[in-house]
């Protein structure tokens, strides 16, 4: 299984080549070295930059270690992302059990996870002194598989409470919403690697299952953790920060070290994302019951964010050099 490493490398300039040098990777530009990387502190490598050239070793080598290459579109949205296919041990027969599953069987997981996610974006409105008991109610009155749509019904009240009434979800617009795609971006990578190293096939998905997505599982898997983006994102907002630049692509790099509550102590959020995508696999095969979700995160860690600055995990695991213009 691949370590929890939380690095998250973005490459955003135009002209650079990467490429594998004893176990780094190397950005160089017309030959000259800019900059190295360790490949076993990479969690994710973020592509933004459309005039980029790789090596082929550094790809496999990546991949070797389950990091995740994101390759984004001009909205900052993932285009592609590269995935292992070896990606754990008994990933045959944990892929086996996953096309096996019955509908009733995903629609309980399901419950667990939208409830989960319900319940963090009541945990990020409470923080910021909105209303937010309607959605303890309403993630208690999810029943399996949702068949009242309680999780859109959330998002109605969520996103007017959140970022004012005249704002709308819109992957296509830039401001909040180019703000919302990267970071959802960065969020995606870190899930796509802790799916693929649990062994699980990301195009299986519980609830999503649109025929031309092949991240249907990834989506799933990373709901819950939607709402640390949001907040993230709001608190840039409300700094004047409303652009996808240098300050806030590197601010919500950092979203992968940020520290979490579990029932196992704090842990980092690309953690908690290696124990949802391996509890998962577990309750497939019948190892375990229930899935191992971080509990809703309380006001003053919602404070104090993912600015790389905060924590000791998020000190230990943010590299200098991502999105410093020099990578």
């Amino acid at each position: 299984m691949a370590s929890a490493a939380g690095v998250v490398v973005e490459v955003a300039e135009d002209g650079r080549h990467l490429s594998l040098d004893r176990g780094f990777m190397v950005v160089s530009e017309k030959g000259r070295e800019l900059g190295r990387v360790p490949l076993d502190d990479m969690a994710v490598l973020i592509a933004t930059a459309h005039g980029l050239t790789y090596s082929n070793n550094l790809l496999l080598a990546l991949l070797e270690r389950d990091c995740s290459v994101v390759l984004c579109g001009r909205n900052f949205s993932p285009a592609a992302i590269l995935w292992p296919l070896d990606g754990h041990h008994i990933q045959a027969q944990r892929m086996r059990a996953q096309a096996d599953i019955t509908d009733a069987f995903k629609r309980r997981l399901w419950q667990a996870i939208a409830r989960a996610k319900v319940r963090n974006q009541g945990a990020i409105l409470q923080a910021l002194g909105h209303p937010a008991g309607a959605f303890e109610e309403l993630a208690r009155k999810m029943r399996t598989g949702d068949p009242e749509n309680i999780e859109a019904q959330a998002a109605r009240r969520y996103w007017p409470l959140l970022f004012g009434p005249d704002f709308r979800r819109d992957a296509d617009e830039p401001g909040i919403n180019g703000l919302l795609n990267y970071g959802y971006a960065v969020l995606r990578g870190g899930t796509a690697r802790a799916t693929a190293a649990a062994g699980l096939h990301p195009s299986l998905g519980l609830k999503h299952s649109n025929r031309s997505n092949p991240m249907c599982l990834v989506d799933d898997l990373l709901e819950p953790f939607r709402p640390m983006v949001d907040i993230a994102v709001h608190r840039m907002v409300s700094d004047g920060l409303l652009e996808v630049d240098r300050e806030t692509k590197r601010i919500l790099a950092g979203l992968l070290v940020q520290d979490l509550r579990t029932d196992a102590g704090v842990t980092p959020l690309s953690t908690c994302l290696f124990r949802l995508a391996t509890s998962l696999a577990q309750v497939l095969s019948g190892e375990r019951q229930v899935l191992d979700l971080p509990l809703s995160p309380l006001p003053l860690e919602i404070a104090r964010g993912p600015s790389g600055k905060e924590g000791a995990h998020a000190t230990q695991r943010v590299s200098a050099h991502v999105d410093d213009g020099d990578v």
